[in-house]
């Protein structure tokens, strides 16, 4: 699977594991600026923002995107999307920040608790009623109405351009950051340097995969306000997805000292379980979840602790917390997802190729798309060769949208085209992205590239290195036993292959396969 990312909310313990766990202390306490808000969204859905299937353009209204076959492409992503209805996606955790911002000021980002300024926000601009359903396609709408109001609040603008952040994530379509990174600019053209707006530039900059930029513009946020949640969290992310596993830790802890909390917690959480603590990272969860008020943070959390579990090989534990979050929200897709894998590796092929049916119709992303075309492949009935093919294809589609958008899709690329699709195009992919950061994700990525380019001696370090922090993950130990075997490395490839499986034996059902294949004869993989 790819890395796990926050937006919806990855051998032994580490030396310097923290004196105490989040929580311990306070779980028991509670380009050129638009001149209105349609013109943050793309031109088919000014006025209404309520229904079609997609936007026309890919970046500012009414821009066209790069070339026709962008075009072409991106339309087969919105097409697939349109047909699921993937507008109707909740996402109850902005859908509380949009309320509280639009009936109290700035809370909702923590300006008016952290002492910062309140803009004047009326508490008729929107229903909180509405948004409490997590219907975030209305709070926009409803902040836009009020923006047309009110258009010199600035924190209004930030938490607009916070809100196309999070409906580009929910819709996985990239091109709503040109509308978020518009509206951020709005805000800090009326506001220089309010931390609202920097720290959801923060954010834009994560969700586009600039963790640099993130880190950064997290850092001048904290320098405005150093409680500022969102900032903190999107600091742990720039440096976890930087590799610099060290000051994320520390940031983490900081982030627990000033701002205890769902967001935090599951930062926290992840830390700890990519440096090899998976006990610190499942007792963090569990506390999470039982402080967790709203159904948003309980489909949050409980979709974090199931992928833990999926990735320790419980999955009978892993499809009881996905149970538990989709109980929560039942369109909660990153739960939908693990469900539908925990059913693959448990056995259930018909019931994981449904549910990964339903998640690519309303959210494409290349993660479920490459899921869904292994399942495909592996249940290898008439047409899925055909079928495994157009999903892939889907892939490409979506990191066109995706760059037309300002997301580095380099990661994505490296990982769907080294195994169906490009080989050379996956190993150009895989340096960019190690030039620009060098996570165990890149390091495994860039490995698995350069093996499939048959440079297995060259990938070897890097394979070593995707592993060495300690992180559990049956697919970076699949790599690196293959490219160990390719290498002339016998014994440490088939000791990697067996950990893979000893780990998570259906962690991927081509890969797994593939590993029992190499271990024990073509007659195993079945």
């Amino acid at each position: 699977m790819p890395p796990r990312t926050h937006d919806d909310g990855p051998a032994g313990r580490p030396a310097d594991a923290p004196e105490h766990e989040p929580g311990t202390g306070h779980l028991d306490h509670p380009g050129n600026e638009p001149e209105t808000p349609e013109n943050t969204v793309p031109e088919n859905e000014q006025g209404s923002n309520a229904s079609g299937g997609g936007p026309k353009g890919t970046g500012p209204a009414g821009a066209a995107p790069p070339d026709a076959a962008v075009d072409e492409r991106a339309a087969a992503v919105r097409r697939v999307a349109a047909a699921g209805r993937w507008r109707r996606a909740r996402t109850a955790g902005c859908a509380v920040l949009l309320a509280v911002a639009l009936t109290g000021g700035a809370v909702a980002v923590g300006a008016a608790r952290d002492g910062a300024p309140a803009a004047a926000v009326s508490a008729a601009a929107v229903s909180p009623a509405l948004l409490s359903g997590g219907d975030l396609d209305a709070g926009i709408a409803a902040l836009q109405a009020h923006l047309r109001a009110q258009p010199r609040d600035f924190s209004g603008w930030a938490v607009l351009g916070l809100a196309y952040v999070e409906q580009a994530r929910v819709q996985g379509d990239p091109s709503r950051y040109p509308q978020a990174d518009r509206a951020l600019r709005r805000s800090l053209r009326l506001v220089p340097d309010n931390d609202q707006a920097l720290a959801g530039r923060a954010a834009l900059a994560a969700a586009r995969h600039d963790f640099t930029g993130a880190l950064r513009q997290a850092d001048r946020a904290l320098a405005q306000n150093p409680y500022s949640e969102r900032a903190l969290c999107s600091r742990i992310d720039a440096l976890v997805e930087l590799g610099r596993y060290d000051e994320a830790a520390r940031a983490a802890d900081t982030a627990d000292a000033r701002r205890p909390g769902v967001p935090v917690f599951t930062r926290y959480a992840y830390v700890r379980e990519l440096r090899g603590d998976v006990g610190t990272a499942r007792r963090v969860l569990e506390r999470a979840l039982a402080t967790a008020a709203t159904p948003g943070d309980v489909a949050y959390v409980a979709t974090q602790l199931g992928q833990l579990a999926w990735n320790q090989g419980d999955y009978r534990t892993a499809l009881t917390h996905y149970a538990r979050a989709l109980a929560a929200d039942e369109n909660y897709l990153p739960a939908l997802e693990g469900r539908a894998r925990a059913q693959a590796a448990s056995g259930d092929r018909a019931a994981a190729v449904r549910g990964l049916e339903a998640v690519v119709a309303r959210s494409p992303l290349p993660g479920p798309l490459v899921g869904l075309g292994e399942l495909y492949e592996a249940r290898g009935a008439a047409g899925d060769q055909d079928r495994a093919r157009a999903q892939y294809a889907l892939v490409g589609a979506w990191t066109d949208l995706a760059r037309a958008g300002g997301v580095d899709a380099d990661l994505d690329t490296a990982l769907a085209a080294a195994d169906h699709g490009d080989r050379a195009a996956a190993l150009r992919a895989a340096r960019a992205e190690w030039a620009r950061r060098h996570s165990v994700h890149t390091a495994d990525a860039l490995a698995w590239a350069l093996h499939v380019n048959g440079r297995d001696r060259e990938a070897l370090p890097y394979a070593r290195r995707a592993t060495a922090t300690g992180y559990r993950n049956a697919a970076f130990l699949y790599h690196r036993g293959m490219i160990e075997l390719a290498a002339g490395d016998r014994r440490e490839g088939r000791a990697s292959l067996r950990a893979a499986l000893r780990l998570n034996p259906g962690f991927s059902p081509l890969g797994a396969a593939r590993a029992r294949t190499a271990l024990h004869g073509p007659e195993a993989a079945e």
